[in-house]
């Protein structure tokens, strides 16, 4: 009895990783972040938001994220990154204007979707607009419904999740703006190896 569910247990366990390991991005939709602590890969998403996919390959293709700060981080909901204008920690990151930029490319038209927003699922950043989008993200430290249908989803991560709850936490009075924050290292689309 025990080596039938022991062969049940190893069964289901192998079709699990199979169904994992098909929803695992090609290379060309997967982004590497290096962080200080380690690798964050995460699968993104032309399905549900091409548009906006395109544009942080391009970004990423540029080096435009390489040493940006993760300028708002508030522990429990996100950390946000991105803004390749004012967050570049070799060019003399910004505290008082962080976030408050984008890249030379034009804002995005939102492409929302039924994706909810939980633990590890990377959505775009923008204004009011909801068409404001540009270049910063956040990855969700948990769920937060509110965000469902409001932001474009553009990813999810993969592996690596370790990495990005150990990412430097805001203060939580000024909104999460962090001071000395962690970056983004490096950033690279897996197919460029």
């Amino acid at each position: 009895m025990k080596f039938k569910a022991l062969a049940a247990a190893f069964v289901l366990g192998g079709l699990f990783s199979q169904s994992l390991a098909a929803t695992a991005a090609e290379p060309e939709n997967t982004m590497v972040i290096e962080l200080k602590s380690g690798n964050v890969t995460i699968a993104l998403r032309p399905d549900v938001a091409p548009r906006h996919v395109e544009q942080i390959k391009a970004l990423v293709r540029e080096g435009a994220y390489d040493n940006v700060a993760f300028h708002r981080v508030i522990g429990g909901f996100m950390a946000q990154t991105g803004d390749v204008q004012f967050g570049d920690m070799e060019d003399g990151f910004d505290p008082d204007r962080a976030g408050m930029g984008g890249s030379d490319k034009p804002d995005l038209p939102a492409e929302f979707s039924d994706v909810p927003y939980v633990r590890g699922v990377v959505g775009m950043a923008r204004a009011m607009d909801p068409d404001s989008a540009n270049s910063q993200f956040f990855i969700m430290f948990g769920a937060a419904d509110s965000l469902n249908g409001q932001y474009t989803v553009v990813g999810e991560v993969e592996s690596g999740m370790e990495h990005v709850d150990a990412i430097k936490k805001g203060d939580p009075s000024q909104n999460g703006m962090v001071t000395d924050p962690d970056r983004m290292v490096k950033v690279r689309i897996a197919a460029d190896n």
